[in-house]
């Protein structure tokens, strides 16, 4: 186990090196001059160089590479050119309050989505396994702009039910923040649901097929005992990748959430450096994802081998 580990762990960090590589140099192509951005379009060309020069952007771009890259692995993510301030705690507060809202939007979409993927297997070719998938399709194809809105108008402005903004008030309790954040969480359930319930859907029919479920009939076991002792178990693997993968998602993919119901997480703070040019904001948030990412993945690495021996024994061969 432990050596499957250290490599499963070892691809992870190639893996985030080279999503480094990329955000750094896509960070230096993209147009913008910092000591202009900071001065303003009317500085002298003189002081814009004097302060590339304090910045260090005018270092040769290994050099540039190996400074960011240390510190960030260091905790320190430089310095922000908007708000001339340390990189670090906005990405920390920005990452604290997205997972928040993806914590809320996980626990809704997985065991609603696993219980509506194994519903539809049971019912095949069924209305109900109908009703579960085109519904699951349309709500994957549909933007999340275009639920978002819905949604606000449905059950913020028309019913009331919910308030129309994510962040709550300074100092609110628990239960206040929940509420806040169960809205702009839907658009996102509604999006992640149609994968994970597909993939449950996928790995119960095939579960059901096998030789051992049959077995396990043919030796008189209830039905819904041979579903939750050997289908389940096995059919749900495939779906807990799936799972993690999209874990990536709910922390990178928020941009058009958080912005739609104002919610200062990390979606929108990369969004607001991009539109800034605030490059070490962009690049330490960037990254951040890619952290969360790798060790969503890693995670859901670990559960499959430890649930299916197999791929453990075969990882290490």
């Amino acid at each position: 186990m432990a050596k499957y580990f250290l490599k499963r762990l070892g691809l992870s960090l190639v893996s985030l090196w080279l999503l480094s590589v990329i955000v750094f140099y896509a960070g230096q192509v993209l147009p913008g001059d910092p000591g202009q951005f900071i001065l303003g379009p009317f500085a002298a060309h003189s002081a814009v160089v004097a302060l590339d020069h304090q910045l260090g952007v005018d270092r040769p771009l290994l050099t540039q590479y190996w400074s960011w890259i240390s510190g960030f692995v260091r905790g320190d993510m430089g310095t922000s050119y908007e708000y001339q301030a340390p990189v670090a705690p906005f990405i920390g507060h920005a990452a604290v309050q997205s997972l928040k809202l993806a914590g809320v939007a996980f626990v809704i979409v997985v065991p609603l989505s696993i219980l509506g993927g194994v519903l539809a297997a049971l019912k095949a070719g069924g209305i109900v396994d109908r009703v579960i998938s085109i519904g699951g399709l349309t709500g994957t194809t549909m933007p999340e702009f275009v639920s978002g809105i819905v949604v606000i108008e449905l059950l913020a402005i028309a019913f009331k039910i919910f308030p129309a903004t994510a962040t709550s008030p300074p100092g609110s309790s628990l239960l206040t923040q929940l509420d806040h954040l169960i809205l702009p969480a839907i658009p996102l359930v509604l999006v992640l649901f149609g994968y994970i319930s597909r993939m449950a859907r996928a790995g119960t029919i095939e579960a059901l097929d096998s030789d051992y479920a049959r077995t396990a009939s043919l030796k008189g076991l209830r039905r819904s005992l041979v579903i939750f002792r050997h289908v389940l178990r096995n059919s749900l693997l495939p779906t807990i990748t799936v799972i993690a993968t999209q874990m990536g998602y709910l922390i990178g993919g928020l941009v058009v959430v958080e912005t739609l119901f104002t919610y200062q997480g990390i979606g929108s703070l990369v969004l607001g450096a991009v539109t800034s040019k605030d490059f070490p904001m962009l690049e330490a948030g960037i990254l951040s994802i890619g952290v969360v990412y790798m060790l969503a993945t890693l995670a859901a690495d670990i559960a499959y081998s430890v649930l299916n021996p197999r791929i453990r024994l075969g990882g290490v061969e």
